[in-house]
């Protein structure tokens, strides 16, 4: 047919309904890769590390994430959209037995590998779910679906720290706070794959010899001007919701004297509730408009961020996660949608993962400076310095889009 990727069933034939199951499917694996954020104060107690290896820990899902990305990112381009979101659940099954067994069996070794397992299923589930939401889509449907998208994702990662804080919160036998979260995960993986097969596949072939091999991070030429601020934004919002999940609940703990696990879960999942009503917005203000304000509203979360630091006032430590989940939506949907607009159709889902590896490389690299910081300047101190250089970038990232608009001249537009 003289492209790389068929169409196995047309756009929108099953309605918003398929649409919707698969972003259930993807918010349930995506819950699973922030399970543990509530849950790290008690790994520490059990296994005794420090606050450098909870950072180290973290990242090394982001570095599954990225590992994926770049040596598959364009899997389900080739074999599917199903198989390879079956690959997923199942790695992220295996991750949550790693946790599971960590305290009894494993320790912190296999801590390592549920964060890296878990890392290969988000990485497996990005660019391919979010391509298969898109083209689940009815006729006329696209901004739906991509805000279904972004929303599975971000709801997904929203809802692993709350379930695990309510759960550990409430389970009070001996080990049950760090078993439990773990345990009802898996029985929401076991009904997602149920789900996952009643669904249709939209990816029916493939140009003969075409297979999945690692290739150098590349971009069609229409895609360039649009990735650059686009992928900016989501580094620096993904960062902040690193922070938030990483040692946001040693601070609550240490600096704040909050030891509810409910409520260290729920501080959390808010910067990811935030940022999908940050996304509800995108349709209005459209895309340009989206990524710039987005910038800015993160700065201001940055701004509050550092005023919870200093003056150790939860409340502006709440404030902070909703202003800078809110900008983080903005910035995020508002950079899926340039790039999916100007992606071509073959390669959509490797242009996607492409955007992923910007925002995971957030999650990773500036979480682990703040642990190394943390050490001789303490959590607060370096979280400053982490800071500093967020709203840095937030600001050239506003300047460059203030410039140089997405959609405006030199830019490509396609869907509009």
């Amino acid at each position: 047919m003289g492209t790389d990727v068929e169409r196995a069933t047309e756009p929108g034939r099953h309605g918003m309904r398929y649409c919707l199951l698969a972003g259930a499917v993807f918010a349930v694996c995506m819950a699973g890769t922030t399970l543990p954020t509530p849950l790290y104060g008690l790994y520490q107690e059990e296994l005794g590390f420090s606050e450098l290896i909870v950072t180290v820990v973290y990242a090394v899902y982001a570095f599954g994430v990225i590992a994926v990305l770049l040596l598959a990112g364009d899997a389900s381009d080739v074999l599917g959209r199903r198989p390879v979101l079956a690959w997923g659940l199942a790695l992220g099954a295996a991750s949550a037995v790693c946790f599971l067994c960590a305290r009894s069996v494993g320790g912190l070794p296999l801590l390592y590998a549920g964060r890296l397992l878990s890392g290969f299923s988000a990485g497996l589930f990005t660019g391919a779910a979010t391509a298969y939401v898109l083209e689940l889509a009815p006729p006329g449907g696209r901004d739906r679906a991509t805000f279904v998208a972004t929303a599975a994702n971000m709801g997904g990662l929203g809802c692993g720290p709350l379930l695990a804080g309510l759960l550990a919160r409430y389970a009070s036998a001996d080990g049950l706070p760090l078993i439990l979260p773990f345990a009802v995960h898996l029985v929401l993986l076991a009904v997602s794959a149920g789900v996952l097969r009643a669904l249709p596949e939209t990816v029916a072939g493939r140009r003969p010899g075409r297979r999945v091999r690692p290739r150098r991070p590349a971009l069609p030429a229409e895609v360039r001007p649009v990735f650059l601020p686009a992928a900016t934004a989501a580094f620096v919002g993904f960062a902040l919701l690193g922070v938030f999940t990483s040692v946001g609940p040693a601070f609550l703990n240490e600096s704040l004297h909050v030891h509810d696990r409910a409520l260290i879960g729920l501080v959390a999942s808010l910067a990811f509730f935030a940022s999908l009503a940050g996304q509800l917005v995108v349709g209005r203000l459209g895309v340009a408009r989206s990524l710039v304000l987005g910038c800015l509203v993160l700065i201001a979360g940055l701004a509050l961020l550092a005023g919870g630091l200093v003056t150790e006032v939860l409340a502006l430590v709440v404030l902070s996660a909703l202003v800078a989940g809110a900008g983080q939506g903005l910035a995020f949907r508002g950079a899926l949608a340039a790039v999916a607009r100007a992606a071509p159709e073959q390669h959509r889902a490797a242009v996607i993962s492409a955007l992923f590896v910007a925002g995971y490389a957030g999650i990773s690299v500036p979480v682990i400076g703040v642990g190394l910081l943390s050490g001789p300047l303490g959590l607060e101190d370096a979280g400053l310095v982490f800071i500093a250089c967020m709203a840095a970038l937030a600001a050239a990232a506003a300047a460059y889009l203030l410039l140089r608009p997405v959609g405006g001249p030199g830019t490509a537009r396609r869907g509009e």
